[in-house]
């Protein structure tokens, strides 16, 4: 067997570090969590070492959870995984105690983002009214007015 070449250790570890977690979010959501589960609010410190554990196991049931997922997309003859395939993932590798609050959360982001881009449909939407909105010849706008036969801007008289 050859030992490795200098590329193809470069490379394994390109793609090593590219399925590697943020560790600042890692560190995060760890600290986080520990924390509500400390009793006296202390700052909880994490050992290199163990972020890196965190981290990497995060990353395998991330692995492990999508191959599921995706079988049972594929056992539906579909390419894409939704929402359902990743419940079902969750019941099938038996984290069932997930689905429940993992659909509310769903449900909570989706509505959020339905807001959202609602807020912001009507914000473009009032922004080009009022672009559109015909201005007289002193730069001013008028909500009641029309142009004439020779494309002169015309106010209405009220």
């Amino acid at each position: 067997m050859e030992a490795p070449t200098t590329t193809t250790t470069a490379v394994e570890k390109v793609v090593a570090e590219a399925e590697e977690l943020p560790k600042a979010i890692v560190r995060r959501l760890v600290k986080d969590k520990l924390s509500q589960l400390s009793k006296d609010g202390a700052d909880i410190q994490i050992q290199k070492d163990s972020l890196s554990a965190f981290s990497e196991s995060a990353r395998i049931f991330i692995h492990y959870l999508s191959a599921t997922a995706n079988d049972i997309c594929k056992e539906s003859k579909r390419q894409t995984i939704n929402a359902e395939d990743v419940f079902k993932a969750l019941e099938e590798i038996e984290f069932q105690e997930f689905v429940a609050p993992l659909r509310t959360s769903l449900e909570e982001f989706k509505q959020k983002n339905a807001k959202r881009k609602s807020d912001s449909s009507k914000a473009r939407e009032a922004k080009k009214s009022k672009t559109e909105e015909p201005v007289t010849e002193n730069g001013e706008a008028h909500e009641n007015s029309e142009e004439n036969e020779d494309g002169n801007t015309v106010a209405d008289e009220e």
